[in-house]
């Protein structure tokens, strides 16, 4: 695949044209991935999983590959990066689900699929992050929750970059500015 690819996993329900998928369309990228509804997202959880596996093995395995995953799609992406060697391309994490969240102000909880791995794996060594990786959280982000992905990044050695006021949404004019800088940085 050229440089000019992304391959990126929106949050849940998410599609490659809407959102930041248009907008990286707008920048003149090619993008593929796997949109995060429909046939994809009535697969098992483990099918999910090895398609992202499979699509990044197959198609993206060299080091100008240009991962970017949004939310949910970032689970996605953590949980195939588990089962895999360290990823050879760059990787851009936004809002990542990194477990399980509560949220008292909205009474929401959410717990994913193996909710506890990405943690255990980090916290015993065993998660074998991408050298060129970077997340953007929300300070304020009630379900990518700052202060568990820190930690994940401390565990894992990826850094991590809290928004100031930011929610799981972290906003066209942050996300627009960190595409415009990282995909220029492209090598």
């Amino acid at each position: 695949m050229a440089q000019k690819t992304v391959y990126y996993l929106p949050g849940a329900g998410g599609q490659l044209a809407t959102g930041l998928g248009r907008s990286l369309m707008d920048r003149g990228f090619d993008v593929t991935g796997r949109e995060t509804r429909g046939a994809f997202r009535s697969l098992p959880f483990e099918d999910q999983v090895q398609s992202v596996v499979e699509d990044l093995k197959t198609h993206f395995w060299h080091e100008q590959a240009q991962v970017i995953c949004n939310s949910f799609g970032a689970y996605l992406f953590l949980q195939a990066q588990a089962q895999m060697p360290a990823f050879v391309g760059r990787v851009l994490l936004l809002s990542p689900i990194v477990g399980e969240f509560t949220s008292e102000e909205t009474r929401t909880t959410f717990s994913p699929p193996r909710p506890h791995r990405l943690r255990d794996l980090a916290e015993a060594g065993q998660f074998n992050a991408p050298a060129r990786c970077e997340i953007h959280v929300g300070g304020e982000d009630w379900q990518s929750i700052p202060a568990n992905v820190e930690a994940f990044g401390r565990l894992t050695g990826i850094p991590v970059t809290v928004v100031p006021q930011g929610g799981h949404n972290l906003g066209k004019e942050y996300v627009g500015t960190l595409l415009d800088r990282w995909l220029i940085a492209a090598p």
